[in-house]
């Protein structure tokens, strides 16, 4: 769809909304403790992401590290 195609549609789905009877929206009520909720699990998994990344990437590096040293009589050859 064409960026100009899209923007007529967006308005005219604005212009529903901005229509409805006697001014009347029905929209979902969602309590704030709710929303501090979700905000707190989603920093949380966010948290865990990152420190799972961080983690599988450091084993990762410490291999290729130790990879590359060659002790007596063995050559150690684990890189990927």
């Amino acid at each position: 769809m064409a960026r100009n195609e899209f923007s007529i549609v967006l308005l005219f789905l604005c212009s529903l909304t901005a229509a409805a009877p006697d001014g009347v929206v029905s929209c979902y009520r969602i309590e704030p403790g709710t929303v501090a909720g979700i905000v707190c699990a989603d920093l949380f998994l966010t948290l865990v992401v990152v420190f799972c990344t961080y983690r599988c990437a450091s084993s990762k590096r410490q291999r290729r590290d130790q990879a590359e040293k060659v002790y007596m009589n063995v050559r150690v050859n684990c890189k990927s």
